[in-house]
């Protein structure tokens, strides 16, 4: 049977899916990342699982695998690993030593781009930004096919655009970024601040009487519920959104722009007045090249989906 192996590698956990070479999920399988993210053990427990694999299914076309982190995927090096501690280091040639298999690498976030595009918010369009947001911004861009990914794959780090100059400090060092406005943790900051500063709000119903209790979810929902603080705080949310959104849209100007991560399952709550914001703000009010403001559709499988794809494009 021909199928890809995709890896979508986490500082907390690592997931690992059998992939047919129409996109199609045969297996999955989830292991912690051990202890302290050390290399050396990461790397090994990645290939036992992989050989455990190939035990029940046979040997696999190729492996592709999304990282955390600045990826020269051309030299299959984590450059930077992110929240891992990685640097320099030759994951794609040391796990393709241990397995006998050709072993692509590439970002997590433009892993999981890929996968949405090749199969599935993105299949009908033949350019577009993937957006996810969780603890900060990731970020992927496609373009007839190919991933966008700058000089040695540094690039595309579209959380990082400053959309409030001396605005609120970002981990990256700045202050005012994209990230540190409009990731799934600066909604929950904002949400918790303004429950502070209303202490009549529904929220607090919400979160059972302690702020700790705050998620992505919590404004909306209460939003839903008519409560005024909570429709604020949406608001301002998806104003944030929007202007770093509009900022891409003027770079880039893909045919769509796609949001993953948890505040995705709202849906059409986020994304019709996101759509509207948008089309206000960027070049030409969105009647020329209209861009569509959508949902990601793959949810936590988006990653490994994309890494085999790319395996399967670069085998």
């Amino acid at each position: 049977m021909s199928y890809y192996i995709g890896i979508d590698l986490g500082g907390t956990f690592v997931k690992f899916g059998a992939v047919g070479g129409s996109g199609n999920i045969l297996k999955k399988d989830k292991i912690p990342t051990p202890a302290g993210c050390d290399y050396g053990a990461t790397v090994s427990a990645i290939a036992e699982v992989i050989k455990g694999m190939i035990a029940d299914m046979g040997i696999p076309e190729s492996v592709g695998i999304g990282c955390p982190g600045v990826i020269d995927g051309e030299h299959g090096m984590v450059v930077t690993g992110g929240n891992l501690g990685w640097e320099n280091k030759p994951l794609a040639q040391d796990l393709g030593k241990q397995l006998g298999i050709p072993v692509t690498l590439c970002n997590d976030a433009n892993a999981a781009a890929y996968g949405e595009y090749a199969c599935g918010a993105g299949k009908e369009y033949r350019s577009i930004v993937l957006i996810t947001l969780g603890t900060g911004v990731g970020s992927g861009v496609i373009f007839g096919g190919k991933l966008f990914t700058g000089e040695l794959g540094a690039g595309a780090e579209l959380g990082h655009e400053v959309i409030h100059m001396g605005g609120e400090p970002c981990a990256c060092g700045r202050r005012g970024c994209f990230e540190a406005y409009a990731s799934a943790s600066a909604l929950v900051r904002q949400t918790r601040d303004a429950m502070i500063a209303h202490p009549e709000s529904k929220m607090w119903e919400l979160c059972k009487g302690s702020a700790d209790n705050t998620d992505g979810r919590t404004a909306f929902d209460g939003m839903r519920q008519g409560d005024d603080t909570a429709k604020a705080v949406v608001e301002q949310y998806l104003g944030y959104l929007a202007e770093g959104i509009a900022n891409i849209v003027n770079v880039f100007r893909p045919q769509a722009v796609l949001i993953g991560g948890g505040i995705s399952v709202e849906g059409e709550a986020l994304t019709l007045p996101l759509q509207k914001m948008v089309d206000t703000k960027i070049l030409g009010r969105g009647r020329y090249a209209p861009v569509t403001i959508g949902a990601a559709s793959l949810g936590n499988d988006a990653g490994l989906v994309g890494a085999a794809m790319l395996a399967k494009e670069t085998k």
